[in-house]
């Protein structure tokens, strides 16, 4: 059943999907962009250095990074709820896995000092892994599982292991610089929450009423192409500021 009415023209693309999720993830992806433009003009010297990693900017940092991996949460279960799609589950695991790698290379070649060895994308994907494993458990089983970690993150962070190649676990206490480091703990707790919320709420009967319009659709294009839209945003961000600088 389409969720538009008759005279309405619907998008193909729109009508199969969760539009609020695909708008949410657009919206993350908003403050995202807003978030590195301003950490770009650091880097060039426009802002003052040190800027985007204090006060609010921190805060607004962290919000996007949860809210990312939040709707990671949610969509694990919208897609494979009913079942696991295992061919569907490994394709978009692949993905993911071949995008930190490029975004590990690509950083390592440009600052090797700081370069990601563990983002966004890097945890998104540890998470994926582990939440296939407990994608059977029940809402509240997760719930206690995301204060768990919040717990471990509280009490045992960063005082577990040593080694710096356990940095990723959130648990070491030698940590490398990078540009961008979420480790499992204690990030693994808001991918937790997502599946929960995803279990206990329906997703379509609340959610689901969108219009499905073109409109609708081209809006909610950026969250139907997260990962694309990630992977090529920074590089034109920082074409246009090094345009900019150099013009003024």
């Amino acid at each position: 059943t389409s969720l538009a009415d008759h005279n309405t023209h619907v998008s193909p693309v729109s009508a199969k999907r969760l539009l609020w999720l695909d708008a949410s993830r657009a919206g993350a992806l908003l403050a995202m962009v807003v978030f590195h433009f301003a950490r770009d003009l650091e880097f060039f010297g426009v802002l003052p250095s040190g800027v985007t990693m204090t006060g609010g900017w921190a805060v607004f940092a962290r919000v996007i990074a949860g809210s990312f991996l939040f709707l990671s949460g949610v969509s694990l279960i919208v897609a494979h709820g009913s079942g696991l799609r295992l061919h569907a589950w490994a394709r978009r695991m692949v993905m993911l896995v071949l995008a930190a790698l490029l975004v590990t290379m690509g950083t390592y070649v440009a600052l090797p000092q700081s370069y990601v060895y563990f983002g966004i994308l890097h945890v998104i994907a540890v998470c994926s892994l582990i939440g296939v494993l407990v994608i059977g458990a029940p809402a509240w089983v997760l719930i206690v599982s995301a204060c768990l970690v919040l717990v471990a993150d509280a009490y045992f962070g960063r005082q577990v292991f040593v080694s710096p190649w356990l940095a990723w676990t959130g648990l070491s206490s030698t940590v490398r610089p990078s540009l961008d480091f979420l480790p499992l703990v204690p990030w693994f707790a808001p991918f937790l929450m997502g599946m929960a919320f995803a279990k206990l709420v329906p997703m379509r009967g609340i959610f689901g009423t969108m219009q499905a319009t073109q409109l609708a659709s081209a809006m909610t294009w950026p969250g139907r192409h997260s990962l694309a839209v990630y992977l090529c945003h920074q590089p034109f961000l920082l074409a246009i500021i090094w345009v900019g600088t150099r013009i003024v």
